[in-house]
């Protein structure tokens, strides 16, 4: 999807863990290992841009994992929260803030979406650091708090 502002813009990364394990793609424009993810658009909020982007890169319906409030009433929705929210740097003049979730697969069998990713895979914790090309700090620390955390 293209930017919507010049200057800013909202994106998801899911994290969808299973059997000790975090899935990843190589994503093809950046040449980096990442979560599946992307941008929110405009007739989406994050949870659905989470959702949908998971079917779309990996073919897998996933379930966010987190807390939804019981607070959904006429004209309001309550929504997962994401687990962590961060801002990051595109280039000089352009960033998108980051909400993050966890997720674990449904249903639907592991598909590389090929325009996009060179490769998808399961890595468990300990296989993160002999990545090729190396993976971000970053996204290691989140990779290893997903698996911590949800586990099995």
């Amino acid at each position: 999807m293209a930017h919507i502002h010049e200057k800013i813009d909202f994106t998801v990364a899911v994290f969808i863990v299973q059997n000790g394990r975090v899935l990843l793609v190589r994503h093809r424009k950046l040449n980096k290992w990442l979560p599946i993810g992307g941008h929110i658009e405009l007739d989406e909020d994050p949870e659905q841009a989470a959702l949908r982007e998971a079917k779309e890169e990996s073919s897998f319906d996933v379930e966010l994992v987190g807390e939804r409030p019981p607070t959904t009433e006429r004209g309001t929705r309550a929504l997962i929260a994401p687990r962590f929210l961060d801002i990051h740097r595109i280039h000089e003049t352009h960033e998108h803030i980051g909400m993050i979730y966890w997720a674990r697969p449904r249903n639907g069998e592991m598909t590389l979406a090929s325009a996009e990713h060179h490769d998808i895979c399961w890595r468990g914790a300990d296989e993160l650091d002999s990545l090729e090309p190396p993976m971000s700090g970053a996204v290691k620390w989140y990779c290893r708090k997903a698996i911590e955390e949800i586990g099995q």
